[in-house]
């Protein structure tokens, strides 16, 4: 059921997003499940992807070369109950800060507003380059 789901979000990913990813693929436990989606975008930095079948999930951009993290998940630490829609959450650049997140509960939805978002502060931070 997940690996669908991966598979799912991966095709999403490359056929609307092919202008931000270099690749993508589902990573795989020992055993054989299906951990994660891993998407490599073309500035060296990538996106993992993870579903529960309970319905835990995390988008998790992750940009080491820039010390910046960007992740919108829904584990419920009582840290972020301050946050309106949590236990929904948005870390915005680094671990401990926490922002709303407005993500849709649909994954395919989810995956849309995500990249949207990773899209547009890719061609931000190419501009500021320029």
């Amino acid at each position: 059921m997940i690996l669908e789901l991966y598979r799912l979000l991966k095709e999403i990913a490359e056929n609307e997003y092919k202008e931000i990813i270099e690749d993508t693929g589902v990573i795989f436990s020992h055993s054989g499940r299906a951990r994660k989606l891993r998407i490599k975008l073309i500035d060296a930095t990538f996106i993992d992807i993870w579903y529960s079948l309970e319905g835990e999930y995390s988008f998790h951009w992750e940009q080491t070369s820039r010390g910046m993290i960007y992740r919108h998940d829904n584990a419920p630490d009582k840290k972020w109950t301050f946050v309106k829609t949590f236990p929904k959450h948005c870390h915005d650049g680094a671990q401990d800060r926490v922002v709303e997140s407005n993500l849709s509960d649909k994954p395919e939805q989810a995956v849309r507003e995500f990249l949207n978002i990773v899209r547009r502060k890719i061609i931000e931070s190419k501009h500021k380059g320029s």
